[in-house]
C-alpha cells in the first residue's frame, strides 16, 4: 500500500523538502475545488501510526458531551494535552514545521500558524445518534488574535460503511446544494479552507451496528491577518434544505450585528447565551466550535 505523506511511525519525523513536494503535488486539485478550496485524501499516513492514536482513544473512555444543543447531539473531543504519550506526540508533528509548509503548499496559504492551545481541536468523538449540523465555523482565535484559515481532519475509524452515518459533507455557501460527502473512514483525511460562509458538518446521525463511535483527529490552523474592527462569529449553523435541522440564532445574529452599535451586539449575545443556558439547565457561554 502506498501511503500519501509517509511520516516515520516511530519518530514522526519527515523532510520539510518531501513534505514541501508532497503539498505542491495536490496544490492544483485542493485549489479548484468549490464553493470553497477542499481535498480528501485516502491512506494518508503510516496505518501504524493512526491505529496506536485509535487505541489510545478508546483508551480514554467516554465522557459528557461537550454541548446541549439541538445542532450536536453526543459529541466530545480530548485535548491532546490530556492523552497518552504516542497521540500527543502525532498532534505535536502535525504542528510540526515539515506539516505546516505542507499545508501551505497545498493551501497556497503562507504563513501559517499552528494552535498551540488546540481551541476545539484534539480527537473528536461522536457516539451512536450523535451529529453535528452542517455550519460555518468560529473564525477568530481570541487568545492570540488570530484568523483561522485551515481545518484538517483524519479518521480513525477501521471499515466504516456510509449506511453507518457521520459523513463529512460539504454544501454551498446558500445551502442550496451538498457539494460532496466523505464518509469517516480510518486513514482518510479531509482539510478545508475556512471562512465565514464554509458550510460543513456531519449531519447524518453515527449508526454504526456495533455501537462504535465516529472519532478523528481535529486541527486548525490561523494566520495573523486578523483585522482590528473585524466581529468574531460563534458557530454559524444552517438548515438542510427539506430536513428537520434545528434552526440557529447565530446566523440572525450575524444580521443584526451589521445594523446595531458594537455594544448592543455584544448584550445582544450575551442575553442569548443566558437564555441558552436557561434552556437546557446548563451554562450557556457563546460556543466556539
Amino acid at each position: 500500500m502506498s501511503v500519501f505523506f509517509p511520516m516515520d511511525p516511530e519518530t514522526l519525523a519527515i523532510t520539510h523538502q518531501e513534505a514541501k513536494r508532497i503539498g505542491s503535488s495536490v496544490a492544483a486539485d485542493y485549489q479548484s475545488k468549490t464553493p470553497y478550496h477542499y481535498i480528501c485524501i485516502d491512506d494518508f499516513l503510516p496505518p501504524e501510526i493512526l491505529e496506536r492514536v485509535r487505541e489510545e482513544a478508546l483508551s480514554m473512555g467516554e465522557a459528557a458531551p461537550e454541548f446541549a444543543s439541538a445542532n450536536e447531539k453526543l459529541k466530545t473531543s480530548f485535548n491532546p494535552d490530556r492523552l497518552p504519550t504516542y497521540s500527543k506526540a502525532v498532534f505535536h508533528a502535525l504542528n510540526s514545521r515539515p506539516f505546516i509548509q505542507f499545508l501551505e503548499n497545498m493551501s497556497g496559504i503562507k504563513g501559517l500558524i499552528p494552535d498551540p492551545y488546540y481551541q476545539g481541536g484534539g480527537i473528536h468523538r461522536t457516539n451512536t445518534t450523535g451529529y453535528l449540523d452542517i455550519h460555518a465555523d468560529f473564525n477568530h482565535h481570541t487568545i492570540m488574535n488570530l484568523e483561522r484559515r485551515v481545518n484538517l481532519l483524519i479518521y480513525l475509524n477501521p471499515n466504516w460503511k456510509d449506511e453507518y452515518g457521520g459523513a463529512f459533507e460539504v454544501w454551498t455557501n446558500d445551502m442550496s446544494a451538498k457539494v460532496a460527502a466523505f464518509a469517516p473512514v480510518m486513514n482518510r483525511m479531509c482539510a478545508f479552507s475556512t471562512g465565514d460562509d464554509t458550510m460543513h458538518g456531519n449531519p447524518e446521525p453515527v449508526n454504526h451496528p456495533a455501537g462504535d463511535p465516529r472519532l478523528s483527529i481535529a486541527l486548525y490552523y490561523y494566520t495573523a491577518t486578523w483585522e482590528d474592527g473585524r466581529t468574531s462569529q460563534s458557530t454559524v449553523f444552517k438548515r438542510r434544505p427539506g430536513s428537520n435541522d434545528a434552526r440557529s440564532n447565530e446566523a440572525t445574529m450575524r444580521v443584526v450585528r451589521d445594523f446595531v452599535p458594537p455594544f448592543l451586539y455584544r448584550k445582544s449575545r450575551n442575553l442569548l447565551a443566558r437564555l441558552r443556558g436557561d434552556a437546557s439547565g446548563k451554562p450557556g457561554p457563546v460556543k466556539q466550535q
